[in-house]
């Protein structure tokens, strides 16, 4: 049975940081690239980042560049969000989604995606 299990949200000052995690089961996660998502109340899901599947290539969204890294391992069969310097507006509950496909530019279409986790709540407040 295929799982992702999303973990590591909290509450955090603006500023602050948080590492998610997304951890695989059911499938080898070495041949899926992997991508975050985020839907903020009131708001669409918007993608935040995708990474293939050995690392070559890593996509994100313009509001958190050089601000969050996605990294993964596969022999740990999890794939990671640094969040650093968060502000207000990173506010959401965040998905880890498992492509169909591959990191490319439509990376951040969500039709591309067959499996998500269960979402974790990400608050930045003072």
């Amino acid at each position: 049975q295929v799982q992702l299990v999303d973990s590591g949200g909290g509450l955090v000052q603006p500023g602050g940081s948080l590492r998610l995690s997304c951890a695989a089961s059911g499938f080898t996660l070495a041949r899926h690239a992997i991508s975050w998502f985020r839907q903020a109340p009131g708001k669409e899901r918007e993608g935040v980042s995708c990474i293939s599947t050995s690392e070559d290539f890593t996509y994100y969204a313009d509001s958190v560049k050089g601000r969050f890294t996605i990294s993964r391992d596969n022999a740990k069969n999890t794939v990671y969000l640094q969040m650093n310097s968060l502000k207000p507006g990173d506010t959401a509950v965040y998905y880890c989604a498992r492509t169909i496909s591959y990191c490319g530019e439509d990376w951040s279409d969500s039709s591309n995606y067959d499996h998500w986790g269960q979402g974790t709540q990400v608050t930045i407040s003072s």
